[in-house]
Parts: C-alpha cells; sequence; structure tokens
C-alpha cells in the first residue's frame, strides 16, 4: 500500500462521505481496513459506516472537541509504537470545521508521518454548485453563537469582496440568515445549500432577503445540515495609502487581524472594517 510506513506510524487524515455512502473512495476503503486504530468523532456513527461497507477496523477510539486535547499522548504514543491510525470526522474531512487539529499539529511538530486521503468535503461541494465566483472565496465555517457576537462578526466582514462561505446548524439557520439579511443587505445574493448529496438535498439561489422568508415559511427548510454562501461586496475605492500598508503589512505577522485592524482605525482613524478587510485579503 502507497504510503504505508513499516518503520514508524502513520496517521492518515480520512474523508468520508457527506452523505451519499457512494462517495467514498477507493483509496479511503482501503486504508479504513489495513489501519491498526481508527479515531472518530462519534464511534458510533462511523461503526455504521464501516458496517456499511463491510470493514472490519481493529479497534475505534473515540476523538472529539471534548477529548481530544486529553488523548494528544496516548495517540502520540500509538504512532510513535508504529501503529497506523486512521483519522475520521462523523462526515467530510476531518479539521474542517471538524476535530483533529491539535492531533495533526502535534505530529508535524514530533516529526510523525501525516498521509492525507482526500475525499468530500462540504464546502467545496456547495461551492462547486453555487454560482457564486470560485475563484477567491473565504471559508468562515460557524459563525459564533449568540446573536450580538454573531452580528459583530459579520459586520467585520460586511466589505469583503470574495464568496464567503459559512456552515449552520438547523437550530440556528433561521436567526443567521436574518443576522445576514440585517448586516450585510437585503439585497445581497446568496446561496443555500442544505443536505448536499443525502435524500432531501435542496440548493436555492436567492438574495439574503428572500431566503428568510423561504426558511421562515417552510419548516422542511429549517432541518438539516446547512452550507450558506455569500457573494462579496462590490469592490470599492482604496482608501488606505502606501505608509498604512506597509505598517499593517509589517505588524499582520505579531497581532491578530481583528486586534491589529483597532490598532490601526486608532492611529490613523477611518473605519476598522477597511483594515481588516486589507488584513484578510492580503493572505
Amino acid at each position: 500500500m502507497a504510503g504505508m510506513s513499516n518503520g514508524s506510524g502513520v496517521l492518515y487524515v480520512v474523508a468520508t462521505p457527506i452523505g451519499n455512502l457512494s462517495d467514498i473512495s477507493r483509496r479511503a476503503v482501503e486504508i479504513l481496513g489495513e489501519v491498526d486504530l481508527v479515531a472518530a468523532e462519534d464511534t458510533r456513527h462511523t461503526k455504521k459506516l464501516l458496517d456499511a461497507l463491510n470493514i472490519h477496523a481493529p479497534a475505534m477510539l473515540s476523538l472529539h472537541e471534548h477529548n481530544e486535547r486529553e488523548r494528544l499522548d496516548h495517540m502520540l504514543a500509538l504512532l510513535e509504537e508504529g501503529r497506523r491510525i486512521a483519522l475520521v470526522s462523523d462526515a467530510g474531512t476531518p479539521l474542517i470545521s471538524d476535530p483533529g487539529f491539535p492531533l495533526v499539529a502535534r505530529c508535524r511538530e514530533q516529526g510523525v508521518q501525516v498521509v492525507p486521503v482526500p475525499g468530500p468535503s462540504a464546502v467545496i461541494t456547495a461551492l462547486s454548485i453555487s454560482g457564486l465566483p470560485t475563484d477567491r472565496f473565504l471559508f468562515e465555517g460557524f459563525l459564533p453563537r449568540t446573536a450580538s457576537k454573531r452580528q459583530a462578526r459579520l459586520g467585520l466582514l460586511k466589505d469583503f469582496s470574495s464568496t464567503m462561505v459559512f456552515y449552520e446548524s438547523s437550530h440556528r439557520i433561521l436567526q443567521t440568515l436574518t443576522d445576514m439579511q440585517h448586516v450585510l443587505g437585503a439585497d445581497r445574493q446568496a446561496v443555500m445549500a442544505r443536505e448536499l448529496t443525502k435524500t432531501f438535498e435542496t440548493v436555492i439561489p436567492e438574495t439574503l432577503a428572500r431566503l428568510v422568508e423561504i426558511v421562515a415559511a417552510d419548516s422542511d427548510q429549517q432541518r438539516g445540515e446547512f452550507v450558506v454562501m455569500v457573494a462579496g461586496a462590490e469592490d470599492r475605492p482604496d482608501t488606505l495609502g502606501t505608509e498604512v500598508r506597509r505598517v499593517l503589512d509589517a505588524f499582520a505577522g505579531e497581532l491578530s487581524p481583528n486586534r491589529l485592524a483597532k490598532v490601526a482605525a486608532k492611529l490613523y482613524g477611518g473605519n476598522k472594517r477597511d483594515y481588516y478587510q486589507y488584513l484578510l485579503e492580503r493572505k
């Protein structure tokens, strides 16, 4: 098997279907059937997947947001012993708004081989059929849960000029769309993708105002897992001077974009959002 290591452990980051079981890759099936351990976000969910694929993994271990840091040393010890471990999330590619980052980071620090086994990802799947520009995009994942923090975050993104991609749950989809309408503008173009690759897959391209109306009127559109894509703002004239850009570039690696934007606004005046947008887009 290409990528297998005989002398030391290997961590495989394995993408699994986001809905349709047929989207599993042949390589993913082979890896899941040959590793010593499967580290899963929810072992019960992953066992159903393995059973459906007729894969009988030797062992499984739960690794989720509440215990992943506690289990780092144990996982690293297994890898140092030469074990081969597959990391999977409940659906899609691990680490993309899912657990796994601390483990992969520690493996990189300690020289443990990390091998990607690519496959489905909800953000890329949704973008590919959105009809919105895909040459550049910002993936925000899940917005904050509280309305005030969610609106504040959206305020910082209001003038971002590229397509923005968000994940959202059934519990907050209507509130999030409503906040987007108020902060980003009722006429802003957007696409809501629900239950991608599943039986009730729905993709609705509309303005934010119209999406709020549709979701509010139909409880079925408030069920499942969502990817919301919002068109970027129209380009505005550059209001930052050469000196300001030089300072922002110099300190971009020292402070977070949010913190540096606040400092720049105090030093030079103007709108913090302009500085924040520049810092995001320079990446």
